[in-house]
């Protein structure tokens, strides 16, 4: 019986050896899926790009017939016009991106994934409480900054623990609190990034990396203790575990 190449031990197909990659999304793949999400949110996003669209182009082709080039205003138009549309699509996006998560564990976390300016922020909280409230921890140039998530009555104390462990091996840098909710005093979600970003500059950018490193030596997140316990000098019960 003969025998197949395979069966001979020979190499298979080098086309079967090789792994697929995955294909690079387009950039217009990118804005479809963003249109799709922010339409699922605001049904009303198609009409308010249509009418910017057709508002800045109209625009446009009425200075050209004023000036008599109307040729070349429709060309000078249509991409601003163009830009334009994405520029509603773009914030239209980001705010339905926010709406999607808000009121999840972590949205804050999410929401300072977005900051830039060589920020850096633990994936894990600092701080969680029995009631599921989160502190996040961040470093940047302008300082340390602990970001809360959770009502403002239960997220005081926990900003106030943490900025004290902070402050404790961290005597000169600024530590800045920042209460993340709908509440009066508290940053909505959608604006904690540009908050963030805003803040001024203090540190140099090695100074800044100095501040990363020691704040590891803090630990991470701390899981609650219920009041009255001391976990170092709990002692067994060794009634119980003989038995009566």
């Amino acid at each position: 019986m003969a025998r197949t190449k395979s069966d001979a031990g020979e190499p298979a197909d080098a086309s079967t050896k090789k792994q697929k990659k995955p294909k690079k999304q387009r950039w217009y793949h990118q804005v479809w899926s963003a249109y799709q999400m922010t339409r699922r949110q605001d049904p009303l996003v198609t009409w308010i790009m249509l009418a910017v669209f057709i508002g800045i182009l109209a625009v446009a082709l009425l200075i050209g017939a004023l000036t008599d080039n109307v040729i070349y205003a429709g060309i000078i138009g249509l991409p601003f016009a163009l830009l334009a549309a994405m520029f509603v699509l773009t914030r239209k996006a980001e705010r339905a991106a926010y709406t999607q998560i808000a009121g999840q564990p972590g949205a804050v976390r999410a929401a300072l994934g977005t900051v830039r300016g060589g920020w850096n922020f633990d994936d894990e909280p600092v701080a969680v409480n029995r009631q599921q409230d989160l502190v996040f921890r961040g470093v940047g140039r302008p300082g340390v900054v602990l970001v809360s998530e959770g009502p403002s009555h239960r997220v005081e104390r926990m900003l106030a623990d943490e900025r004290k462990r902070a402050a404790r091996i961290l005597p000169n840098v600024p530590v800045t609190t920042i209460q993340v909710g709908d509440e009066e005093g508290q940053v909505p979600l959608p604006k904690v990034a540009r908050k963030v970003q805003r803040m001024k500059k203090q540190l140099t950018r090695a100074e800044a990396a100095e501040v990363g490193k020691r704040l590891k030596s803090l630990g991470g997140m701390r899981l609650p203790v219920p009041k009255g316990v001391d976990p170092m000098n709990a002692r067994p019960d060794r009634k119980g575990m003989r038995g009566r």
